[in-house]
């Protein structure tokens, strides 16, 4: 009886060991693509109403109405849209930030004079998307576009996204789950007292029986693994995911009662199974001659069908895991392929500035060694390789992409990142004799991002700023970094100026000539620093030229970047 006794608390300690990893595992599996679920939706909502604004600014009777000052009739042309857009809201604001026309006839007259949505549209040319608490609880979000007449700002409209519906549809699954802007701060959950706060101070809140309920949990339940993280006195598994959106992540945690569940249910077969056997031998122990036996042989066979069943039950899990997995990698292989298309002429582009960079270099190796000068064209030979090792790092990222997803942001010094661009075009700055004025500041700059990328932003602005002082006989180009609550590096040429500012952003677009440039620079740029958390804007100089400014967050000393 006691090596019985033995061999049951043996088998019920590896199999609460290997069948808790197990189903721990399976349930991470799940959350994840729930998570990449939930994060694709959310996208794919941003996504859509963030091309409004730029529809409706362009709108002749919106646009009509502001001129003239009747907005009779533009309430009812907003809420003829709003059915098939699916915005939450829709608002047209005069120059004054006067609501003039809403879907939400109790919004009109509304003044937005000093609210950001209002006031970054007015400075900006692009779509502006605004984060900002609500009286009442929660976040609004909107998208905003100034909308022009004869190059002068005549209003704003103003597209409001609803995303409280997936707090709502959230709100019936046993998961919690947290969205997370640039700045670490929670705008979306199905906990509402976590809005507004960090995710350290939302799982800090907890009351005192919350926290008593944690410790004898933690101390009682022997079959949990260590857990990720507490919500209410619960145990539960965290995972984190990154959204390509503004720098945006999000959040999920799922409780272990499932894995305890499952679990607990094996054991409890295989406690009974060991019951049925102690039984057995004190019945065989108490009986003798042949009936025993028999007795003994019915019992066995019982034992061996219940084992067949929880082995076939083992295995349908099994399978439902490697599904579950499959299914997984199948998701997130699709969605970075779908990507690939635009990558590939975005690398095509990026690689034409090294080949055109390495054909000067070459040219001026050869004649370096007519005139017996090698030790200067091994210099040449040498910034050729340099190139080679760039061309390969951008071929190298799309191959990265493809694979695994993007790399881990790290930090990067803005100075060093602008000296290693202006080597990059050296070849064409002193081809075109372009003066170069720099103003640094003492302290370095950096910020959370990818070298190789901002590199390649800052080399498009430069390329687009000598071409646009090919037309010059002094062409200048001034490069301005300075610090405060975001990192700010300008580009001012002194051509000619940017004269059709809705379409400057926008892919393939671009003035050049056939064959000097493909109108994907700066759609790339812009690109780039929005996934980064940042903006690229441009304007014309207030004498002549233009300016383009790259704000990206500044890593402070002492303070993690959210990623």
């Amino acid at each position: 009886m006691f090596v019985l006794v033995a061999l049951a608390v043996a088998t019920i300690w590896v199999t609460n060991l290997t069948l808790t990893d197990r189903f721990t595992e399976s349930t991470r599996n799940r959350s994840e693509l729930r998570l990449a679920l939930y994060s694709g939706n959310l996208l794919s909502e941003l996504r859509r109403n963030a091309i409004v604004p730029q529809l409706l600014a362009r709108d002749p009777a919106l646009i009509g109405a502001l001129n003239s000052g009747d907005f009779s009739q533009s309430t009812q042309r907003l809420i003829s849209y709003i059915d098939e857009i699916g915005a939450a809201s829709l608002m047209l604001l005069d120059r004054d930030g006067r609501t003039v026309a809403a879907t939400d006839r109790n919004r009109l007259g509304e003044q937005h004079r000093n609210l950001p949505h209002f006031v970054d549209a007015l400075r900006s040319n692009t779509t502006v998307f605004t984060t900002q608490p609500r009286e009442s609880g929660g976040y609004s979000f909107t998208y905003s576009r100034r909308v022009e007449s004869q190059n002068s700002v005549i209003g704003v409209i103003v597209v409001e996204v609803d995303l409280a519906k997936f707090e709502r549809a959230w709100a019936g699954i046993s998961d919690a789950v947290a969205v997370l802007d640039s700045s670490g701060t929670i705008v979306l959950a199905t906990e509402p007292r976590w809005r507004g706060r960090t995710m350290d101070e939302a799982l800090e809140r907890q009351s005192p029986e919350s926290a008593i309920e944690r410790a004898i949990k933690a101390t009682a339940d022997w079959t949990a693994l260590p857990p990720d993280a507490y919500l209410r006195g619960e145990a539960v598994m965290r995972v984190d995911g990154r959204m390509p959106f503004r720098g945006w992540t999000m959040a999920t945690f799922t409780t272990y009662a499932s894995v305890r569940e499952r679990v607990n249910a094996v054991l409890a077969l295989e406690i009974m199974g060991f019951a049925l056997l102690a039984a057995l031998a004190f019945y065989a122990l108490s009986r003798r001659t042949a009936i025993r036996m028999a007795l003994f042989q019915r019992e066995s066979l019982e034992l061996r069908r219940l084992n067949a069943r929880l082995q076939r039950e083992i295995a349908e899990r099994e399978k439902v895991q490697k599904s579950l997995a499959s299914a997984e990698q199948t998701l997130e292989q699709s969605s970075k392929l779908a990507a690939l298309g635009e990558m590939s002429a975005a690398v095509s582009h990026e690689l034409n500035q090294p080949l055109a960079a390495m054909k000067t270099y070459l040219a001026g190796a050869r004649l370096l060694l007519r005139r017996n000068r090698p030790e200067e064209a091994m210099t040449a030979f040498h910034r050729i390789d340099d190139l080679i090792e760039r061309m390969g790092a951008i071929t190298r990222q799309l191959k990265s992409y493809a694979r695994k997803g993007q790399d881990k942001l790290t930090p990067v010094d803005m100075a060093e990142a602008l000296a290693a661009s202006l080597s990059m075009m050296e070849p064409q700055l002193k081809a075109r004799r372009v003066r170069i004025s720099k103003i640094l500041p003492e302290k370095p700059i950096r910020v959370m991002g990818d070298r190789m990328r901002i590199e390649q932003v800052l080399v498009n602005l430069l390329r687009n700023a000598i071409d646009a002082t090919k037309s010059r006989a002094q062409p200048q180009i001034e490069i301005i970094l300075a610090g405060g609550e975001t990192a700010v590096l300008s580009v001012r040429d002194n051509g000619h100026g940017i004269e059709d500012f809705d379409s400057l952003f926008e892919p393939f677009y671009t003035t050049k000539q056939p064959g000097d440039g493909t109108g994907l620079g700066l759609a790339i740029s812009s690109g780039i620093v929005s996934d980064l958390g940042g903006r690229l804007t441009a304007r014309n100089g207030s004498e002549d030229g233009a300016v383009f400014e790259m704000q990206l967050p500044i890593l402070n000393d002492g303070v993690q970047a959210a990623q």
